[in-house]
C-alpha cells in the first residue's frame, strides 16, 4: 500500500509510513512543510466542548512530534443530519477558541450533514507548520542503544473519556475520586508543551532522535510503531511504565490494559543516554513527569518487555481494546 501513493515527486522527504503520523515536504530554501491528518471527535455524551478538545489537540500532538507548534488547519466535517445547528456552533465555537489558543489560523476545509452518520468520528482535520528542515523531527530517526522516555501516564485519555461518558457507573463502582481524578486528566491530554521543551532544550537528531505521541496502542503500541519506522527492536521495563491510581482502576473495571489503551497526553522520546538525566530534571522543572521505560535495540532483537524479571515478546496487532469497551458499555446502556 505504501507503494501506492500516485505520482512520485522529490520533494516529499517523509511520506506514508507505519509508525509515522506526519509527512514532511521539502519547499526550498531550508525549509519543509509538514503536514499530518487525523479524525474528528463528536462524542455526545462526553460533551461538545470535549469533542471539539480531542479535535484539535489530538492533530496538534501529532504535529509536535517535529519538535514544533502547527500553524495552519483544515476541517472537513460530516455530521449526523440530527446534530442541530446549534450544537454545531457550540461545537465549532470551541474548535476555534482552541485552535486559537495553540495559534493555528483555520485555513477551510468542508462541511455536510450525512444520513445515517452516527458515529463519533464526525469528519477529518489536516494540520501544517513550516520549520527549518535541519531541525524538523520524524518518528523514524530513533537508534538502537536510545532511551525511551515518556512523559505523564499511561491511558490518560482512554480512561478519561470512559469516565466522563459513563461517570454514574464509575462513581458508583469506583468512588468520587477516582471520577474527578479521571475528569482532570482529560484536560492533560495535550503533549505538545513537552515536545516543544524537548526540542528546545536538546539538539534535534542528536541529543534527540525521534517523538511519538501515544495514542491508539499505548505506550507499548506506540513503541512498537516507533522502533518499527526507525528499523529498531525495543526492551521495555514494565515496572516503569507510569500509570495513575485512577487509571489502573477505570482500566480494570473496563477490562482493558492500561499499556495498550489510547494515551493521548503521554510523549514517547528517543534520547541519546547521556542526555536523559539533563532532560528529565528539565521537564520537572515546568512540572512534567518523565519516565525512563526502556531502551531501543537492533532490529533483530525484536520487540520485547521485561515483567517482573522475565522477557516477554510484545504482540502489537494495531487494535486498541478501548474501542471495544466503550461500545460495549454503551451497548449495555452504562451511564
Amino acid at each position: 500500500m505504501f507503494n501506492s501513493c500516485g505520482h512520485h515527486r522529490d520533494e516529499v522527504l517523509m511520506g506514508p509510513q507505519f509508525g509515522v503520523d506526519t509527512a514532511i515536504i521539502d519547499i526550498g530554501n531550508a525549509n519543509v512543510l509538514a503536514v499530518s491528518s487525523d479524525p474528528l471527535t463528536l462524542i455526545p455524551s462526553l460533551g461538545l466542548k470535549e469533542s471539539a478538545w480531542l479535535s484539535v489537540h489530538l492533530l496538534a500532538n501529532d504535529m509536535a512530534t517535529t519538535g514544533f507548534a502547527p500553524q495552519f488547519a483544515q476541517f472537513v466535517l460530516n455530521l449526523p443530519v440530527t446534530f442541530s445547528e446549534k450544537d454545531f456552533q457550540q461545537y465549532w465555537q470551541y474548535i476555534h477558541l482552541f485552535c486559537k489558543e495553540l495559534g493555528i489560523a483555520i485555513t477551510g476545509g468542508h462541511t455536510g450533514r450525512v444520513p445515517g452518520q452516527e458515529s463519533t468520528i464526525c469528519g477529518g482535520g489536516t494540520m501544517f507548520l513550516m520549520a527549518s528542515k535541519d531541525k524538523v523531527l520524524s518518528s523514524n530517526g530513533a537508534k538502537p542503544g536510545d532511551i525511551i522516555v515518556v512523559t505523564k501516564e499511561s491511558a490518560m485519555s482512554a480512561t478519561s473519556i470512559l469516565a466522563k461518558s459513563f461517570p454514574e457507573t464509575v462513581r458508583n463502582n469506583l468512588g468520587e475520586t477516582v471520577y474527578k481524578e479521571a475528569e482532570s486528566n482529560f484536560y492533560r491530554t495535550s503533549s505538545l508543551k513537552e515536545a516543544l521543551l524537548a526540542a528546545a532544550f536538546l539538539q534535534p537528531h542528536h541529543s534527540l532522535k525521534a517523538m511519538h505521541d501515544v495514542t491508539e496502542g499505548g505506550i507499548l503500541g506506540t513503541a512498537c510503531e516507533m522502533a518499527s519506522a526507525s528499523g529498531c527492536g525495543i526492551l521495555i521495563n514494565n515496572e516503569k511504565i507510569p500509570v495513575g491510581s485512577a487509571q489502573q482502576e477505570i482500566a480494570a473495571f473496563f477490562e482493558i490494559d492500561h499499556r495498550t489503551s489510547i494515551g493521548a497526553g503521554a510523549m514517547l522520546m528517543a534520547i541519546a543516554p547521556e542526555a536523559v538525566a539533563a532532560l528529565l530534571s528539565h521537564l520537572k522543572k515546568h512540572n512534567i513527569k518523565g519516565t525512563e521505560i526502556g531502551a531501543f535495540t537492533q532490529e533483530e532483537s525484536g520487540f520485547m518487555i521485561e515483567e517482573y524479571g522475565v522477557l516477554k515478546p510484545i504482540y502489537y496487532d494495531g487494535i486498541d481494546p478501548y474501542w471495544e469497551a466503550f461500545y460495549k458499555a454503551f451497548k449495555e446502556g452504562l451511564k
